[in-house]
C-alpha cells in the first residue's frame, strides 16, 4: 500500500524555519539578557519515559539553523526504543543558541516520538499476523510529511500522502455520483492506469457492488469484526482488504484475526500524546 515519494509544496527546512520564527519572533529576550553571547556549553536531550524515538535529524536541523557551528551528536537513531533516563543526543556550542532552539527542537522530538511510540504499540498488538498498520490523512496541517515519517519509525506504513497520489472513493463520492459502479468507472477513465482504485464499503451489499465494479482495494468502514469476517470471505483474493474506523489498542488484534490485509488507524497521528523529553545543560 506504501505510497511513492511525492514532491510537496514545502520542505522540511521551511517547516523548521516557520517554527523558529513563530517561537523567536523579534528575538529571545531572556537569553539575550541573561547569557553571554559567546559563552559555550553542552547539553543532553534525555528521554523521561520509555519511548520509540523519531525526529533526531529534525532536532539537529533546528539547532544548526540557529547556529551552524553547533555540534550535535546523536546517541540513538530514529526508530530505536529508548529507555527512561537515557540520553538521545548531545549538543554543544554557544549556550545562547542551545537555549534559543531548545523548545522548538523538543516540540518536534516530543510530537514525532509520541507518534512513533503509539504506532509501535499498535504494531506490537498485531504481532503474528500479516496485517500492516496504516496511517491516514488525519494529520496536523503543515506537518504531514514529518508525522507520516514518524509512523514509519514506529513500524507502521503510510497510506496515501495526499489527494493526488491515490484513488479512494468514499461515501460522499458515492452519494454525489449515485453508485459505486459509476464512481469506479469514472476513476478508471481518469486516474493513471497503474493507480489502485480503493472503495469504502459500509455493508456487505456495498462490498459486493465494489467487487463487481472491479475495485482493487475494499475498505471495510466501521464494521464490527463479525461482519468483517463475512466480508473477507466474500472478497477472498479478488481484492486487497483494509479495515478502518473505530480502531483502538483494545480491538485491533480482534480485527487482525478477521484476515484483512491492512488496518488504518487515524489515532496514530490525531490522538498521539507527546512524550516526555527534556534538554538538560551539562556544562555551565
Amino acid at each position: 500500500m506504501g505510497n511513492k515519494h511525492i514532491e510537496t509544496a514545502y520542505s522540511i527546512q521551511d517547516i523548521i524555519e516557520t517554527a523558529l520564527a513563530e517561537d523567536i519572533g523579534s528575538g529571545d529576550i531572556t537569553t539575550m539578557a541573561v547569557v553571554d553571547r559567546n559563552a559555550n556549553g553542552s547539553a543532553e536531550i534525555v528521554a523521561k519515559e520509555d519511548i520509540v524515538v523519531a525526529g533526531i535529524l529534525i532536532a539537529e536541523a533546528v539547532f544548526k539553523t540557529i547556529d551552524a557551528k553547533i555540534e550535535f551528536k546523536a546517541l540513538a537513531e530514529d526508530g530505536d526504543n529508548v529507555r527512561k533516563g537515557a540520553a538521545i543526543t548531545a549538543v554543544s556550542g554557544r549556550i545562547s543558541a542551545i537555549l534559543t532552539g531548545e523548545r522548538v527542537a523538543l516540540n518536534f522530538l516530543q510530537r514525532l516520538s509520541g507518534i512513533a511510540t503509539l504506532t509501535s504499540r499498535f504494531v506490537n498488538n498485531v504481532k503474528g499476523f500479516k496485517v500492516k498498520i496504516l496511517d491516514t490523512r488525519k494529520t496536523t496541517p503543515g506537518l504531514r510529511i514529518l508525522e507520516k515519517y514518524a509512523v514509519r519509525m514506529g513500524g507502521g506504513f503510510n497510506h496515501r500522502f495526499g489527494l493526488c497520489d491515490a484513488v479512494l472513493i468514499k461515501d460522499n463520492h458515492i452519494a454525489a455520483i449515485g453508485s459505486i459502479a459509476e464512481a469506479v468507472f469514472r476513476a478508471r477513465e481518469h486516474a493513471p492506469k497503474d493507480m489502485l482504485i480503493e472503495v469504502e464499503a459500509k455493508n456487505l451489499d456495498e462490498v459486493k457492488e465494489a467487487l463487481i465494479a472491479g475495485t482493487d482495494v475494499i475498505m471495510l468502514d466501521n464494521m464490527k469484526p463479525s461482519l468483517m469476517k463475512q466480508a473477507v470471505k466474500i472478497i477472498g483474493k479478488a481484492a486487497l482488504i483494509e479495515a478502518s474506523g473505530g480502531v483502538n489498542l483494545k480491538n485491533i488484534r480482534e480485527i487482525a484475526k478477521t484476515g484483512v490485509d491492512f488496518i488504518s488507524v487515524g489515532a496514530l497521528t490525531h490522538s498521539a500524546m507527546a512524550v516526555d523529553i527534556s534538554l538538560e545543560m551539562t556544562i555551565p
